[in-house]
């Protein structure tokens, strides 16, 4: 069941970064500026926060069966994206990529219901493959962005799209409900409020917080530092800025899997600490990495991408160890509303830091947030609770 609902998330989280991955040539063919071009990722964003909120107050991801809900936000995810390439403007792309993250929003938090609902001991793993698995599909599209640069850029739409179709059907058709998560439960409008009360859940969302700050800005523009970095070193990026992003989003698979062995061994609060100190400290080592060596490039890449998102799972693991049953599908909807809603913040601030100051400096922006996300996990082992 793991394995298939990885799979499941694997290729419905192809359409998040399809046409940041194609940038550049959505934003020629369109005449986008580079606000606009940022907008692509960012309306995902926006989309995103609208859609769990939206799931939250109405508890869907608990009231509703979560591989119904999944495989319903996979196709209308696809239908979205797969009409970008008819678009003749820019307003209609940017609509078009924020009902793919509304989509979304119903296929990330109850993707993560479904894991939870199979493992009780081990869910820390488990996730952990999940959001490995999730990763993996993030990162995907950068690859076919540096293997396939030839390819136009509204292929790379539509098979994005076909990839998600294919993760609805494999989660609605092989995946079975777990033992451990109610599949669904009665509508409950003091939901939100009841998992807001619940310290356990404060805390974790918090380190969440300073997790989100810096994740998907560092995902969104480490292509573009890496592109400057090479470039203020040899002249010419070519497409390396897309295989570092690559690099960097697809090692955090490694991680999350790892951290997620790691969290059931020694705490899911300590483990996620450790990662978020070394992610911001990857953060700040970015200025001194800049312009020099790209295997230093790609080594800082790896480290970086390999401990910024290796806590994510554990967060959602927490939040769901300290919910009741009935509430777990809107308390990580919650979780993840809150911290999408604070990506778009870091994201569209880092490009105008790198306008002012310059990439080698930008990432300094980011360092805050995981400094306090550490801080806020440390609160939670003094709670002493076993999942720290």
């Amino acid at each position: 069941m793991l394995l298939l609902v990885a799979v499941g998330q694997f290729l419905g989280m192809t359409l998040w970064f399809s046409a940041t991955a194609a940038a550049p040539a959505i934003a020629a063919d369109l005449s986008l500026s580079g606000p606009g071009a940022a907008w692509l990722t960012m309306a995902v964003q926006a989309g995103f926060v609208a859609g769990t909120l939206t799931s939250a107050l109405l508890n869907l991801a608990d009231v509703l069966n979560p591989r119904r809900l999944f495989a319903a936000g996979c196709l209308a995810g696809a239908l979205a994206n797969g009409m970008i390439p008819f678009a003749g403007n820019a307003a209609t792309v940017i609509a078009l990529r924020l009902a793919t993250g509304f989509a979304l929003a119903c296929v990330y938090p109850p993707g993560l219901k479904i894991a939870a609902g199979w493992f009780l001991e081990r869910r820390g793993t488990a996730l952990g493959v999940v959001v490995g698995a999730l990763t993996i599909g993030s990162a995907f599209p950068h690859l076919l962005a540096w293997g396939a640069a030839a390819v136009p850029w509204r292929m790379l739409m539509w098979v994005s799209s076909a990839l998600a179709l294919a993760g609805g059907i494999v989660v609605i058709a092989a995946v079975k409900d777990g033992p451990y998560v109610t599949a669904s439960a009665p509508f409950d409008p003091h939901a939100a409020r009841q998992v807001i009360g619940n310290r356990g859940v404060r805390l974790s969302t918090l380190g969440y917080l300073g997790h989100m700050w810096e994740l998907y800005a560092m995902w969104t523009w480490i292509a573009a530092y890496a592109a400057a970095s090479v470039a203020a070193r040899r002249g010419d990026p070519g497409h390396l800025g897309s295989l570092v992003a690559f690099v960097a989003i697809g090692s955090g698979a490694i991680g999350c899997v790892m951290a997620g062995r790691w969290a059931d061994q020694w705490g899911k609060a300590r483990v996620a600490r450790f990662a978020m100190i070394v992610s911001g400290a990857c953060a700040a080592a970015a200025s001194a990495v800049y312009g020099g060596p790209i295997p230093l490039l790609l080594a800082l890449a790896v480290v970086w991408g390999f401990s910024v998102v290796a806590d994510s799972a554990q967060f959602s693991a927490l939040v769901s160890e300290f919910s009741p049953r009935t509430h777990v599908g809107t308390a990580l909807t919650l979780q993840t509303c809150a911290g999408f809603l604070l990506t778009m913040v870091s994201m569209r601030l880092l490009p105008a830091v790198a306008a002012h100051a310059g990439w080698r400096w930008a990432f300094l922006l980011l360092v805050p947030g995981p400094m306090a996300g550490a801080a806020a996990m440390r609160r939670l082992m003094r709670r002493g609770t076993t999942s720290s």
